[in-house]
């Protein structure tokens, strides 16, 4: 999300050691100035990386338009085992005055890029107009890790001009490798249903507890301009970042927003360092004045005009449009919270006139070609299990020069299929289409889901079709789930298929539900499951416990050598020691069989002669001779 429009920029040269003379940018209004270059020796009498430590407060955005970077550097100075993994042995890359021989004159960072960390290497020559640095700067004049921070990360993405507009969630990021998730305020109606509000303030109070990193926005909309001032002192198209979250204990008594004793408060900070809300709870309010001074001393509250200040959360979701929450995802083994099972995959849209080759299809929208996109499979073991999907496109800051730095509108699609897939999907017929992500022109996309127990297809895509570009998938799921590509579009010959033959048809299967089973115990009910055979394959779905009509949506494919080989459905009754059989269905699934719905009746052992048992099966088939068909 661009945090602010308008601001034109120029490129001038520069000196080889300022980014290889290609990153200093003339800020509209200020073409008449001279900017240089200083070692920041220059600029005091006792330079140092930090002066007491790293805080929030160390920042103030300079004359970029880039308060998405800056609230984001507020959020990683909150962590220090986050700020230590981009900043690497500060100890050793401080300025020691004692051994001014060991000073080098350029300073280390690692960022989380595209998947992999990356280390960026700078001088110490920084921009500055009549001696003064014009970029991000700290409030101790010789303090200077977040100029050199900015300098890096404006290297890494090409420019400072690159930085000019952005969003703090892909820089927290490319800062921790987080997984991002954005939330519209307004369309969510967070600000009006209060229990919505409630599950919200628990989430995000949780992502803080366990490291997270948060920041939020106004959106321009509305008629309101960028970086307009609200009545209630709160900046349009403007980057905040979140500091802190606490339930508030008050006194005896008193009623507030939740009908508690409790208030349910959040703490942001203003990348300018001034400017705060002056609503309630604002730093020179009444409302604090019901506060003990031992709580607001516990609460760090200051009375000073620094940027930061106090709200309430039901404030805080009625003023603002956009939070970005960014989910440090734990997947250490040896942890006392949920551990995640993580896996990642690169990918790329790529364009190919022959359709089987073709990897740039579109959303869903586009019927003919949407399959014509990378498809990844995994599985989910666990009866349900919760999901989290982000997909990242590659960072496209560095085209801004050339007029194609916007992020390409992408997001992607879950079906739900056949429980034993192994090739690609050429055609949807009986698979589920069961979570959607919103397409969106970001870098990130993200989404949670409950999925059921079964197999899966994730297919990643751009809005359009024929747009190019690459890509990296994380998935993160309770219990391994085996994500791979599938590349295949159908089994592949080997040497075993002269001597064991090759498929010569294909076959989908989709058994939807039994009615009117036998009943198997004294309650009148059964623990029904299906069994799907074919040649030497076979597929089982999960029990259905008591009941004579489950249903069972269960999804199979069969590649048959022996197009004579028939396809058996049974139906069994799970008990402890031996199950029973309670009925069967043959299916000869030749490619001119009906391919809609079917109920068949039940049969007992004996093939197409066998009697009839209590119960029907509902199904749907599909059968091909072209095995890239299906």
């Amino acid at each position: 999300m661009a945090m602010k429009k308008g601001l034109q920029v120029s490129v001038t040269s520069f000196p080889a050691a300022f980014l290889d003379g290609k990153d200093a940018v003339i800020i509209a209004g200020m073409e008449s100035l001279v900017i240089s270059g200083l070692i920041f020796q220059d600029l005091c009498e006792d330079p140092h990386l930090f002066v007491n430590g790293i805080s929030s407060h160390d920042l103030h955005q300079g004359s970029l338009g880039n308060c998405w970077f800056v609230a984001a550097c507020s959020c990683l100075a909150l962590r220090k085992h986050l700020w230590q993994q981009v900043i690497p042995d500060f100890n050793e890359q401080e300025w020691d005055p004692k051994t001014p021989e060991k000073y080098a004159g350029i300073f280390r960072f690692r960022f989380w890029c595209f998947g992999e960390w990356t280390e960026v290497v700078v001088d110490d020559l920084l921009p500055t107009i009549d001696g003064e640095l014009i970029y991000c700067h700290s409030n101790v004049k010789n303090e200077f890790w977040s100029a050199l921070l900015e300098k890096a990360y404006a290297k890494l993405a090409g420019s400072y001009e690159a930085l000019d507009g952005g969003s703090a969630a892909d820089a927290i990021v490319d800062f921790t490798g987080a997984v991002a998730e954005s939330l519209d305020l307004v369309q969510g109606k967070y600000g009006e249903i209060i229990s919505e509000q409630m599950k919200l303030f628990e989430d995000l109070l949780k992502v803080h507890r366990r490291g997270g990193l948060i920041s939020c926005s106004i959106s321009a909309s509305s008629g309101r301009a960028s970086e307009a001032e609200t009545e209630l002192g709160l900046i349009v198209s403007h980057a905040y970042s979140v500091t802190a979250i606490r339930k508030l204990r008050l006194g005896e008594g008193l009623m507030f927003s939740f009908k508690a004793e409790k208030l349910f408060m959040i703490r942001l900070r203003n990348p300018w360092g001034k400017r705060e809300w002056n609503g309630a709870w604002s730093d020179n309010s009444e409302e604090w004045k019901k506060v003990s001074d031992s709580e607001r001393k516990s609460l760090g509250l200051t009375l000073e005009n620094d940027g930061e200040f106090w709200m309430t959360f039901e404030d805080w979701c009625k003023n603002f449009t956009d939070v970005d929450i960014c989910r440090i995802v734990n997947t250490s083994y040896f942890s006392i919270h949920k551990t995640w099972e993580k896996k990642m995959m690169h990918g790329a849209w790529t364009k190919n006139p022959e359709p089987l080759l073709n990897r740039s299809g579109g959303c869903f929208d586009n019927r003919e070609t949407f399959l014509q996109n990378p498809q990844y499979v995994f599985d989910v073991k666990k009866t349900e299990d919760k999901v989290l999907v982000s997909l990242q496109q590659e960072d496209r800051r560095k085209y801004k020069k050339e007029g194609r730095g916007d992020s390409i509108p992408i997001g992607f699609e879950i079906l739900k299929v056949e429980d034993n897939r192994s090739c690609r999907l050429h055609k949807l017929t009986v698979q589920e289409r069961v979570a959607t992500s919103p397409y969106i022109n970001t870098r990130t996309v993200f989404l949670r889901r409950i999925l059921q127990q079964g197999r899966y297809v994730l297919i990643p895509t751009t809005y359009l079709p024929g747009i190019t570009t690459k890509f990296i998938l994380r998935l993160f799921t309770d219990v391994p789930s085996k994500l791979r590509e599938l590349k295949a579009d159908k089994p592949k010959r080997t040497c075993w298929s002269l001597l064991c033959g090759y498929p010569c048809r294909v076959t989908q299967i989709k058994v939807h539900s039994a009615e009117d089973l036998q009943k198997q115990d004294r309650s009148g009910g059964a623990d029904p499951y299906v069994l799907v055979q074919c040649e030497n394959q076979h597929v089982r779905s999960p029990v259905q416990h008591n009941t004579t009509s489950p249903v069972f949506n269960t999804q199979v494919i069969f590649y048959k050598k022996n197009i004579d080989s028939p396809i058996m459905i049974q139906v069994w009754n799970s008990n402890i020691l031996c199950d029973q059989l309670l009925g069967q269905a043959v299916l000869a699934a030749s490619p001119s069989d009906p391919r809609e719905r079917q109920t068949l009746q039940l049969q007992g052992r004996g093939g197409q002669a066998a009697a009839e048992v209590p119960g029907h099966i509902t199904i749907t088939v599909f059968s091909s001779d072209d095995l890239a068909e299906l």
